[in-house]
């Protein structure tokens, strides 16, 4: 006993209080805990980094920790035979105090199912009516691409008992995962948020998850639910076309062996959305001596030590391998068009401590109040943040007061790592609204990266690549062995460079014109039974993780093929009043976010202005959204 008392004693010191306290509560069965005095008192956006002592006072924490170590020892020791499962309106109570926030009753149920405390089988969305008739309908679906919303599709689809078939570019799954293998390559939300609901994970070493374990989670979904029979690897779409009188799509498919076609009811794309590089048109890129190459596709033959290295771009890979490659390379350039925000959070690049996995893998619902904690902080309890206040007139660059406060903030993180370097800190303080473009994970890492002698972050705009390296418009050359671009992806162009073809002939980049849009993301009339996963303005800045999306797609998803089961009808489309009231909708929030704001420029908007990437209302809402369709949203052919 006394080994295990040690570890309950290290692993208390590591407990995210808050979600131990209602851990003890499931214990014990005492809510009497849910008085006033023990409220988390901390503002989750006052602490940017763990806010892991929930506010409380060292004697608060000191008797917290004290109570659960008895209430964990007692349940070790078999004392207690069950633990305490509160009622619905305990369990808002409870949401309110780990949030420290009075959460509104419509996300109830919501977190309710993401908790696990609802009864909910999210296992499988449907009903058991639902899969005998999917099941017996003999449809036959074929879903583009086996990263995680690939994989998920596919999953859906095999246990509702239909044909699928999944189309894989690369040799093995995984999506980005699979790669993207640059040096410091990792997920910007909390690992324990990166997963299914299904699929949780306790046992997560990293907080913040590097790729290689992400493609191995990928892996391991595939194989458990013995997904790689149904997968063609190595084979790209070429293009899906509808044939309106036998109502199927014929898609054509490329191959080792060459050219084929397969036939399918319903055609689902999981391609995502930064999956094809950006390199820009810059004067004389093809003139450059040395090697160059996108972050998408790392050279991982190239030797870089000893190097002088040109990196074009700042966004969210730069941010990553730039303090990687620094260590040991002769000179780096980062050349900087706009400064990008950090997101402070200290434990980015932290090993999960072994004491708290041992929580989260010991004493029961603690991992569920955890994860309820990193979701909320990270989702809609932030989003205030990036709300324009109509008839704003307070400070520039901001948009409102929450927004100016985040901004506030985020100033004094960066102006702390880089104290006695006013040179520094003018490049590194953005010149837009927090949250204007995607916001980034760091640790301080890359202001420490930036003060390196070696490192020179340069602000000049670049006039030209030469034989010898990048010359700024001052007429500086800045000498380089090897170009690395940094430069992101072509996110307005979904489901490019695939030609699909709807009713009448038509393509769907052509009913586009450059400006996606769908209904809800993921249907577009003209279209039948043609379902896209994480398409237009399904993309989330700081409000959640898109697995989240991805589930909540597939679900929405598996209840148009339901419906199309049980009404035995062959297609299924979206009216386009319907699709445009959403829209009409969605350029409007958008228009009061702060990636929307008037002279904001990022990949979340399209070459017309309009943001094309990014959901605007609360995460809940989307959720409540995809619960199931609506019949009376379709044109269903009878």
């Amino acid at each position: 006993m006394t080994s295990a008392n040690t570890m309950i004693d290290r692993a208390l010191a590591e407990a995210h209080l808050p979600a131990l306290l209602m851990a003890l509560i499931h214990l014990t069965g005492d809510t009497e805990l849910l008085s006033p005095e023990w409220r988390a008192r901390y503002k989750p956006m006052a602490d940017l980094s763990t806010a892991r002592e929930g506010g409380y006072p060292p004697a608060m924490a000191t008797e917290l920790r004290a109570r659960a170590k008895a209430a964990i020892e007692a349940n070790m020791a078999g004392a207690e035979t069950a633990p305490f499962i509160p009622s619905p309106d305990v369990i808002a109570r409870m949401m309110n105090f780990v949030a420290g926030a009075d959460i509104p009753a419509r996300y109830i149920p919501f977190l309710m199912e993401q908790l696990g405390f609802a009864g909910h089988d999210t296992s499988l969305p449907l009903t058991p009516e639902k899969v005998r008739s999917l099941a017996q309908s003999r449809m036959r679906v074929i879903v583009v691409g086996a990263g995680m919303s690939g994989l998920l599709a596919a999953i859906r689809l095999k246990q509702a008992g239909v044909d699928v078939t999944v189309i894989e570019k690369n040799a093995d799954v995984g999506g980005t995962w699979f790669e993207n293998v640059y040096p410091g390559c990792r997920v910007d939300v909390p690992s324990h948020l990166y997963a299914y609901s299904f699929e949780t994970r306790t046992d997560f070493t990293q907080f913040f998850s590097t790729q290689d374990v992400l493609l191995a989670y990928c892996r391991e979904m595939a194989e458990k639910y013995d997904l790689r029979p149904h997968i063609a690897f190595n084979t790209t779409v070429e293009e899906a076309v509808f044939d309106e009188r036998a109502a199927i799509w014929q898609v054509k498919l490329h191959d080792a062996n060459g050219v084929r076609t397969l036939q399918a009811e319903a055609v689902i794309t999981a391609v995502g959305q930064l999956n094809r590089p950006n390199i820009p048109e810059i004067k004389g890129k093809a003139r450059f001596a040395g090697p160059s190459f996108h972050s998408a596709a790392w050279r991982r033959d190239i030797d870089l030590s000893g190097k002088r290295v040109a990196v074009i771009g700042t966004g969210a890979s730069a941010y990553q391998f730039v303090p990687e490659i620094a260590k040991n390379i002769a000179h780096l350039s980062v050349f900087q068009r706009t400064a990008p925000w950090p997101l402070p959070k200290a434990h980015y690049h932290h090993e999960v401590p072994p004491e708290k996995i041992w929580l989260l893998n010991n004493v029961p619902f603690y991992d569920k109040w955890y994860r309820f904690y990193l979701f909320w902080t990270l989702t809609d309890g932030a989003i205030a943040a990036l709300t324009a206040d109509p008839g704003w007139e307070g400070p520039p660059q901001t948009i409102g007061a929450a927004n100016a406060y985040f901004r506030r903030l985020l100033t004094e993180a960066i102006e702390a790592q880089v104290a006695g370097r006013p040179d520094l800190l003018a490049k590194l303080i953005p010149n837009y609204p927090a949250g204007g473009k995607r916001l980034l994970v760091d640790n301080g890492l890359w202001s420490q990266t930036m003060r390196r002698e070696n490192v020179d972050l340069v602000t000049t705009p670049i006039e030209e690549i030469r034989a010898e390296g990048v010359v700024t418009n001052d007429g500086h050359l800045h000498a380089a062995d090897v170009i690395i671009y940094g430069t992101g992806f072509q996110a307005s162009k979904f489901i490019w460079p695939m030609r699909i073809v709807g009713r009448n002939g038509l393509e769907i980049q052509d009913a586009w014109q450059g400006d996606a849009r769908a209904y809800l993301g993921i249907t577009a009339p003209g279209f039948p039974n043609l379902f896209m996963i994480y398409g237009p303005n399904t993309n989330l800045v700081v409000n959640g993780s898109i697995v989240l999306f991805s589930e909540c797609a597939v679900r929405y998803i598996m209840g148009c093929l339901a419906l199309l089961a049980e009404t035995g009808s062959p297609t299924l489309e979206v009216k386009q009043s319907v699709h445009d009231e959403f829209n009409i909708k969605v350029d409007e929030a958008n228009a009061m976010m702060a990636w929307g704001a008037a002279g904001v420029s990022s990949w979340y908007k399209n070459a017309t202005g309009r943001v094309s990437q990014n959901w605007p209302f609360p995460l809940v809402d989307y959720w409540n959204a995809t619960l199931a369709p609506n019949p009376d949203d379709f044109l269903i052919q009878n």
